[in-house]
């Protein structure tokens, strides 16, 4: 049975959710490969399971039903011993691995895994030196095998996927189909791997509708995508996506035929290229149906264009908006008016502070009722004097990978509102 998904904006009431529970691949991170892998630093595992853990609690006590992806991903793969060979044979591909010998060595590791859940695990993990039967020593391929990981970690032949808890970023739902997103870094290149044989290939969710292709020669990033109505999307030109992927995904939907989603409006934010705002939501997310919380770092050198179809097949309109922020987001939402708070208050330390710990980085169960981390306090003691109701999640260890709530999160389900 096809399952349904349905995502035409940021708040409405959530019903179900995708999310991913950070495993042993944060225990392949080190020193030596903490920037290619764009970590800042190493969380502690136990301590960021417990928070994630309870960020997946009250989402359920909130009514919304919790899917992790590497369920769904096991249930992709046990459906056929063929599809599960051919899934790990596209796995090493895009490892990067060279040699024939250690690609069947990685072979015979994965194929020793009898359990469908913890070849799963292994996968999202990576692939250790020690871990292989490589036979002898004596050969020129054994003796370069150091650095073969894509990190350049030594004692790595296969790196981890340890952003993977970061769920938004490498598809994205929009209507009832996904954006299969270009990602930035190769170190994320393969955990659209995973999507891809989700939604190609699990008995609920094959034969969803495509709207853009991992293979494409420009990135595009989920964190970078907003839902603003059923007819209207914000994408962010920034550190991770590139302008000409806009262009690209404005002819996909505009003149994509039958089936295509009903975009008829891409607003495109461009915001500084820089580490700490690498995606759009980042700095700027919805908190109710006419309000947004953002990152006022942003204003100095916000640019704001509307896309929409041009007079011929093929042909875009582009309009530079000239107005403020929030009579952009008015015009796009088509309202009267919104509001906009912004992060951190008039305290210009404390907005960048509590913006690199993902201050502005929420997540709507419905109109107004948000989750935030628990460490932004000024941030949040801003929300909830203004009449949001919060729920807050620990995060002493899940920032450090620098995403909160709104990228820990891919909605399945949300109501129109």
């Amino acid at each position: 049975m096809q399952a349904k998904l349905n995502v035409h904006n940021e708040v409405g009431r959530l019903r179900q959710v995708m999310l991913h529970r950070p495993g042993k691949e944060l225990l392949n991170l080190s020193p030596s490969n903490l920037e290619p892998l764009l970590f800042d630093d190493i969380p502690f595992l136990e301590v960021a399971q417990a928070e994630h853990d309870e960020f997946a609690r009250l989402l359920r006590e909130e009514g919304v039903e919790v899917l992790y992806l590497e369920d769904l991903l096991t249930e992709t793969l046990e459906s056929s011993a063929r599809l599960r060979r051919q899934f790990r044979d596209d796995y090493v591909r895009e490892s990067g691995l060279t040699g024939a010998r250690t690609i069947s060595a990685v072979r015979e590791r994965l194929d020793s895994i009898e359990d469908m859940r913890e070849f799963v695990s292994e996968i999202i993990r990576g692939v250790r030196r020690d871990e292989l039967d490589l036979g002898h020593a004596g050969s020129l391929e054994l003796a370069d095998l150091v650095g073969t990981a894509q990190s350049g970690n030594p004692d790595l032949v296969i790196d981890p996927m340890p952003n993977l808890y970061f769920t938004r970023d490498n598809f994205t739902v929009v209507g009832n189909g996904v954006n299969l997103n270009s990602m930035y870094s190769v170190t994320r290149r393969r955990e659209t791997l995973l999507g891809y044989y989700v939604f190609s290939y699990h008995p609920a969710y094959r034969d969803t509708p495509i709207w853009y292709q991992r293979n494409s020669p420009y990135r595009l990033e989920g964190g970078d995508f907003l839902n603003l109505s059923a007819d209207t999307v914000a994408i962010g030109i920034s550190q991770r996506t590139v302008s000409a992927a806009i262009d690209l995904y404005a002819k996909n939907v505009f003149w994509g035929g039958e089936g295509r989603p009903p975009i008829e409006e891409i607003y495109a934010f461009l915001i500084p290229d820089t580490r700490a705002m690498m995606h759009l939501d980042t700095v700027f997310t919805q908190v109710d149906v006419d309000a947004f919380l953002y990152h006022p770092g942003i204003l100095r050198t916000l640019e704001v264009f509307r896309v929409t179809r041009g007079a011929r097949v093929g042909e875009l309109s582009i309009e530079r908006m000239d107005q403020g922020l929030d009579r952009v987001l008015a015009k796009a939402m088509g309202l009267d008016a919104v509001k906009l708070i912004r992060c951190g208050g008039n305290d210009a330390i404390a907005a960048a502070r509590e913006q690199w710990n993902d201050g502005s980085n929420t997540l709507a169960v419905s109109p107004g009722r948000i989750f935030v981390y628990q460490r932004n306090a000024l941030t949040n003691d801003i929300l909830y004097k203004a009449g949001y109701e919060l729920l807050e999640i620990p995060s002493a260890e899940l920032s450090r990978g620098r995403g909160g709530p709104h990228c820990m999160s891919m909605p399945f389900v949300r109501d129109e509102l």
